[in-house]
């Protein structure tokens, strides 16, 4: 795939992960506390097969390991939201298709080996090590979001998850920065600012 058609697909999934913030933040503004529209799952859902592709064609396995640890994740909120069932049932099917169809072609195609994902030359091993952790807690912002969740019966964005955000995107600047990455620094610089704030009205409203 061409440089600039691919960096077009990672900074559109970055756009929308920003776009979901934005959504969130002018809507949490508004109303003085955090709050968790729907649209940020909507969002959150369409940006993550996006951005799987551009992992895929970057060779970054880390970038892949965050969407698909998180997908099933935004499915869950729609559900506790009720909005996943008012989408049409082909559509669903579809949406839910998709990461096993990645990862199954992922495994079997004879263009990538497993290995190739951990032994990438233009990836230092300490490196790939800190994105791989620094996704992962990116990521488990959202287990932590999804059985708080569970445990509310509402789908909500809670203190932990906002601080879960804040280290997981000051890990992952850094593992950019050292990749030369623009789509990551550009993201997760603009990320932190809401981040913070969102913990400034939750703490400040307890």
């Amino acid at each position: 795939m061409s440089g600039w058609l691919l960096y077009s697909i990672g900074f559109l999934a970055q756009a929308l992960f920003s776009l979901r913030l934005i959504v969130q933040w002018l809507q949490s503004e508004k109303q003085k506390k955090s709050v968790t529209p729907s649209v940020f799952w909507i969002f959150s859902l369409i940006a993550s097969i996006l951005l799987c592709i551009y992992g895929y064609y970057r060779d970054d396995f880390s970038i892949m390991l965050g969407q698909l640890l998180t997908y099933f994740i935004y499915i869950r909120n729609l559900q506790l939201q009720k909005v996943w069932q008012s989408i049409l049932a082909w559509v669903r099917l579809i949406i839910l298709s998709i990461p096993v169809i990645v990862i199954l072609y992922f495994i079997t195609s004879n263009t990538i080996a497993l290995p190739k994902w951990f032994q990438n030359e233009n990836i230092p091993q300490w490196l790939l090590v800190l994105g791989i952790a620094a996704q992962c807690i990116f990521s488990l912002r959202f287990v932590y979001q999804w059985l708080f969740s569970e445990v509310k019966k509402q789908s909500t964005l809670p203190l932990g998850f906002w601080v879960l955000s804040s280290i997981g995107a000051l890990l992952i600047l850094i593992y950019a920065v050292f990749r030369n990455d623009p789509v990551l620094i550009f993201a997760h610089s603009f990320g932190l600012a809401i981040y913070f704030r969102n913990i400034y009205f939750i703490t400040a409203r307890s």
